[in-house]
């Protein structure tokens, strides 16, 4: 069981940014908790040079559901964050494929055919870059973030990383497998792009995974 949260802060702003280092060793403790990331997220919908300082995410892979869904429902983190924050939204993902690294890792088990085909993907994809590459990455941003924009069926996508520049991943929400391998395999300016990194060796480390939506919650504090 995978999870990612977003939480949103209309005040308490300087508090959420602090739990960036401060939540690591409660996580660390956490029962059942086997792989998890702290995660700013970038202005606007996609890769951003601007931090956007009131939204921050929680990446964990869990043992089962049942402790994804303690941790949620009943942990302290998530009191603090039920005090402070406006809003939570969580996603329980099931992996389906997944290939890369991720701090030298991958840390999630694919589950392949054993899904819903007609159900709602998540993509998460992420990458360490070369420091000699930051600048031509950055510059190429504004095109992929207008091709998955103008995607036809994806919902919703957020930049998140660990290090601003250096560590950066999005998060989308697709309305079908097709809408996901059509955007992929089906427009040329997606192709030209994963092309591009690979020809011109932008990233260091990089991760792409697929994943079924098997449910998600929204609460407003």
């Amino acid at each position: 069981m995978t999870t990612i949260s977003f939480f949103k802060y209309e005040k308490n702003k300087f508090w959420a940014f602090t739990q960036m280092s401060r939540s690591f060793d409660s996580l660390s403790k956490t029962n059942g908790l086997s792989f998890f990331k702290l995660l700013g997220t970038g202005s606007g919908t996609g890769f951003s040079l601007y931090p956007d300082f009131s939204t921050y995410a929680i990446l964990c892979v869990w043992e089962n559901e049942s402790n994804a869904k303690d941790f949620i429902n009943h942990s302290n983190h998530s009191k603090l964050i039920s005090e402070k924050a406006f809003s939570r939204e969580d996603f329980f993902l099931n992996p389906i494929k997944s290939h890369g690294l991720w701090d030298g890792v991958n840390p999630f088990t694919d589950t392949k055919d054993q899904f819903n085909k007609e159900g709602k993907i998540g993509i998460i994809t992420r990458a360490t870059l070369n420091k000699n590459k930051l600048f031509e990455f950055w510059k190429s941003v504004p095109q992929a973030s207008l091709a998955i924009q103008n995607a036809k069926g994806v919902q919703w996508f957020k930049g998140i990383g660990e290090w601003p520049f250096i560590q950066q991943a999005t998060f989308s929400v697709w309305d079908s497998l097709d809408s996901v391998k059509n955007f992929a395999y089906g427009t040329s300016v997606h192709s030209k792009i994963v092309i591009k990194t690979r020809k011109r060796n932008w990233y260091k480390e990089d991760l792409f995974a697929r994943f079924e939506i098997l449910n998600s919650q929204l609460i407003i504090f």
